[in-house]
């Protein structure tokens, strides 16, 4: 009696946590299920997830590897909850598509790299209904795209190639020649520095940024050591010497063919 008693009493200890567990998952689900109402309700969802889990919520999608490349004219543009969203027409048909906030102007031709298609997509911030809208993650690689930076209010200047550039090093102890910002670059990630030289090439308005090449004669051409990237809001001419102070970031991808291995960001430059 003793043997069925303690058997009965096991039977009935898993019974229970059986249904503590049945009833544990059941909770689960129905947060899951109210969490992707609310998502589904709510316009601006697709500025929070990523396009796959927004697919994986909204059966009316496609995926991006089913889409061409977008390409064609700006008719209009808007700025919105992180994203830029562009009208473009090419052949009398117009697409909306949506990109990470960058700069871009009407009238400017472009090309966009597929992205996921999201049907009667509302948006709260905009406060409007997207018959289909593309989230795309930016311009495309392509050949073409150094016409379409240089489109619009977008230039790009570049110094003769054959100048020789010789600046002396900036005096502190946060100054490194361009050499030396390539060489100690692991050490350097994410802190500030300070670089002297020469304006060698100017790419203006390139994703809400001025991307400015610099060079002090120091590094090797060959690989590229030579010169440095410099993101800022300020803008100096090709050929003037310059002071610069930032932050280096290693390996930064900014995407759209935007990646370096070395870069001097939110820059403050000074003649």
């Amino acid at each position: 009696m003793k043997i069925e008693s303690e058997s009965s009493g096991n039977t009935s200890g898993i019974a229970g946590r059986k249904r503590r567990y049945e009833m544990k998952r059941s909770l689960v689900l129905v947060v899951l299920i109210l969490t992707l109402s609310l998502i589904s309700m709510n316009g601006t969802y697709a500025g929070s997830l990523t396009l796959a889990e927004a697919h994986q919520g909204n059966p009316d999608t496609k995926s991006p590897q089913d889409m061409p490349a977008l390409s064609g004219k700006i008719v209009e543009t808007m700025d919105s909850g992180g994203y830029t969203y562009v009208h473009i027409v090419k052949d009398s048909k117009k697409v909306w598509v949506a990109v990470p906030r960058m700069k871009v102007t009407v009238g400017q031709d472009i090309s966009f790299q597929p992205g996921m298609v999201m049907n009667n997509f509302t948006s709260k911030t905009l406060g409007r209904t997207f018959e289909s809208v593309v989230f795309s993650n930016g311009i495309t690689e392509q050949p073409g795209t150094e016409s379409v930076e240089k489109s619009g209010k977008q230039r790009e200047k570049e110094v003769t190639k054959n100048v020789t550039v010789k600046i002396e090093k900036a005096p502190g102890p946060d100054a490194y020649t361009v050499a030396e910002l390539y060489g100690k670059s692991s050490t350097l990630d994410k802190k500030k520095v300070v670089i002297r030289g020469r304006v060698v090439k100017v790419s203006e308005e390139i994703m809400g940024k001025n991307w400015i090449h610099i060079q002090d004669g120091s590094g090797n051409p060959s690989n590229g050591t030579n010169d440095i990237v410099v993101t800022s809001e300020e803008l100096f001419s090709v050929g003037d010497i310059v002071t610069v102070k930032g932050t280096l970031y290693k390996d930064k991808d900014f995407g759209s063919g935007y990646k370096y291995d070395v870069i001097v960001e939110q820059a403050s430059i000074e003649k």
